[in-house]
């Protein structure tokens, strides 16, 4: 990673994605247009809480900095990203990361789902590549495109 000016602060971006496939299309894309920021890939929605949450392997916070963005998949192993959205909301705190559901499901009730729970943006992840890639650099020009993360943003969320 190249190093990065004084006063440039990288975004780090947790991607919950189980698909690696999917993974690997999100953090290629990332790295080759944004590569002074950090995506930390975890590849269910029980990771995500744990590593939002500072729990279990993610309790250090040198080791697992706070993310500054959440890409997060609906169809997840453990927890769903619904699930997720709701226990982000429960907390005593609500988490201040914006939470951008990027699912294959176009589906009403999981729109609506990830509403209720005040999801950022809700991004139907589209079948072909060529139009995967201009979503990520869509993404990423509204998302990363700051010199550096607005202030307050990426806190560790308290249950």
């Amino acid at each position: 990673m190249p190093d990065i000016p004084a006063g440039k602060l990288p975004f780090r971006v947790l991607l919950v994605e189980d698909d690696d496939d999917h993974a690997e299309l999100v953090m290629r894309h990332l790295r080759r247009h944004y590569p002074r920021h950090r995506v930390i890939h975890v590849h269910d929605g029980e990771a995500a809480l744990d590593y939002v949450m500072r729990r279990g392997p993610y309790a250090d916070p040198d080791m697992s900095p706070a993310p500054h963005l959440i890409l997060l998949d609906l169809r997840l192993p453990k927890l769903s990203g619904v699930e997720v959205l709701r226990a982000l909301n429960q907390t005593e705190k609500p988490c201040r990361i914006p939470v951008v559901v990027l699912t294959t499901s176009a589906a009403p009730r999981d729109l609506e789902a990830a509403c209720s729970y005040h999801a950022s943006r809700y991004v139907v992840k589209p079948r072909e590549f060529e139009e995967f890639t201009t979503l990520m650099k869509e993404i990423g020009l509204y998302w990363l495109s700051c010199d550096e993360p607005p202030a307050g943003l990426g806190g560790t969320c308290k249950a």
